[in-house]
């Protein structure tokens, strides 16, 4: 897999979700190479969080900070910035949120998805979509083997059941809008992303085991595990980023031979448990952990695990760090930083170490 920089290179690019984890790194990534940036979010939640200790504001070429369940504003952004590629990561994403909040994780991640697709009707030249959704779409079976595009989807949370139907709801209005009939438009090309459980620098959020575990470490704490023998495909966050521009590049210039789901995971040695993230985790900033398993806590998925085959044939993609490797890079951003570094090195310096395992 290898980028085009040629065809990032002034391109106008509306990126939703661009304050959150994944959507700052993904900024940062596309500001490298070249490409015009359009962020559309709420602003940050987390203090610190990774969108402002990259000072992203000053790499944007517009920074817009709405709900995308408004869907005025978010039509408003559309028209003014005439993007040529989408990518959709705003989204509540988080899994005992979605039990405070459900109706909340619904709306965000199901109509505001319309929403935007709603507000991207109106363009009059081609652009290439990718709607990012979550390899906890899948109606998990806790099967010892990976879940394909054409598995059948489900969801026993409301944040896995949103993102669900949010896939169902995208191939619907691919199937209902995307063409040359009178009530179609033939601009857009739609696909989707299904990544697994992404880690890295700069992920602040609550209730997420590396954030966790890293402020734990930080404050001398031994740190709290709520499911250790859960096992998820672990991958470092510059994975699947560089999977959704490689289908984006190749949405613009194939079309709608692209415009389907992908799954985006690591190799198979990576599906880990959480006792093996955190026990790989403390080989790099010694400390303790403590098992917290709560029979009564909501319930969450034990295993999950994907098949990749489809982008690997299709797009060209395959995952370059194996798991010793990704849990290394992602200890050494955050004790680096807890120790005076700058955070913007730090990104930069594993993006440099990630492009050269990109080149052909």
């Amino acid at each position: 897999m290898t980028l085009n920089a040629q065809f990032w290179r002034s391109r106008r690019v509306l990126l939703t979700g661009h304050t959150g984890f994944k959507g700052s790194w993904l900024a940062l990534l596309l500001h490298q190479l070249g490409a015009e940036v359009h962020g559309v979010a709420l602003a940050p939640e987390t203090r610190p969080a990774l969108f402002d200790q990259l000072e992203l504001t000053k790499q944007l070429a517009g920074h817009h900070l709405l709900d995308i369940s408004d869907a005025a504003a978010l039509a408003s952004v559309a028209a003014d910035c005439q993007p040529k590629v989408v990518i959709h990561l705003a989204a509540q994403p988080l899994v005992r949120r979605s039990y405070r909040d459900p109706l909340g994780t619904w709306a965000t991640n199901v109509q505001g998805s319309l929403h935007l697709l709603e507000a991207l009707k109106p363009l009059q030249h081609p652009c290439a979509v990718v709607m990012v959704t979550t390899d906890k779409v899948y109606a998990n079976q806790e099967w010892d083997y990976g879940y394909r595009e054409e598995d059948r989807l489900g969801g026993h949370d409301p944040y896995s059941a949103s993102k669900a139907a949010a896939e169902l709801a995208i191939a619907s209005w691919r199937t209902s809008f995307c063409g040359s009939a009178g009530h179609q438009t033939p601009h857009l090309s739609i696909a989707t992303a299904r990544a697994g459980n992404v880690i890295g620098g700069g992920d602040w959020a609550e209730d997420r085991i590396v954030p966790d575990a890293m402020r734990a470490l930080a404050a001398g704490e031994a740190i709290r595990v709520r499911q250790p023998e859960a096992t998820r495909p672990w991958q470092h966050v510059l994975e699947p980023l560089g999977g959704y521009l490689l289908l984006a590049e190749n949405l613009a210039t194939a079309g709608q031979g692209y415009a389907s789901a992908f799954n985006f995971g690591p190799a198979l040695e990576a599906n880990r448990s959480v006792r093996e993230l955190v026990d790989t985790a403390l080989s790099h900033w010694p400390g303790s952990w403590r098992d917290l398993s709560d029979s009564k806590a909501p319930h969450e998925a034990g295993r999950l695990h994907l098949q990749i085959d489809k982008a690997h044939h299709q797009l060209g993609w395959r995952p370059r760090w194996p798991f010793a490797t990704t849990v290394e890079r992602t200890v050494a951003w955050y004790r680096a930083v807890h120790e005076g570094a700058s955070p913007l090195e730090c990104c930069l310096a594993d993006l440099a170490c990630f492009q050269e395992e990109l080149a052909p």
